[in-house]
């Protein structure tokens, strides 16, 4: 990761955060992205986004996480920190961005007075759970989720 830095988004970042938020969730327009980064910016103690920069400026790399206050699968405490959403570029994957990502986050919930972070990955998407094991996440349960309409 040399030659770039972690910092905290802010309102500044809205067009780098949305397009890197764009990459993780490709369901949601530009549009609808920028409307959940102006919420998500209006609620500080409870979300938070770290960008990872290069030396020249361009955001790399993406993680959001919030406090939820819900039971967590897997957790022993509540709230605890949740990784909503981790994204780094694919031409500077395996660089240490994601660890560092992480990283700012852990340190963020040790600030809200918290000690677990949680995330997901849906069970096909292996290439994020070899992600979590190698940033040093232990897998908890695997869950289906069912539905039935009336």
């Amino acid at each position: 990761m040399t030659g770039s830095a972690i910092r905290r988004a802010t309102k500044d970042d809205l067009e780098a955060w949305a397009s890197l938020r764009h990459q993780l969730w490709p369901h949601l327009s530009l549009e609808g992205h920028r409307a959940e980064i102006v919420d998500a910016l209006a609620q500080p103690k409870k979300l938070v986004t770290f960008l990872c920069l290069t030396a020249t400026g361009n955001a790399i790399g993406l993680a959001e996480a919030s406090v939820r206050s819900d039971y967590v699968n897997g957790c022993e405490t509540s709230p605890v920190a949740f990784l909503e959403g981790i994204v780094v570029d694919p031409s500077f994957r395996r660089q240490g961005v994601a660890a560092s990502l992480v990283a700012a986050v852990a340190e963020w919930a040790r600030g809200q007075g918290l000690s677990e972070l949680a995330s997901d990955a849906e069970l096909h998407n292996t290439v994020s759970h070899a992600m979590h094991a190698a940033l040093g996440f232990e897998e908890t349960q695997r869950v289906v989720y069912f539905r039935k309409r009336f």
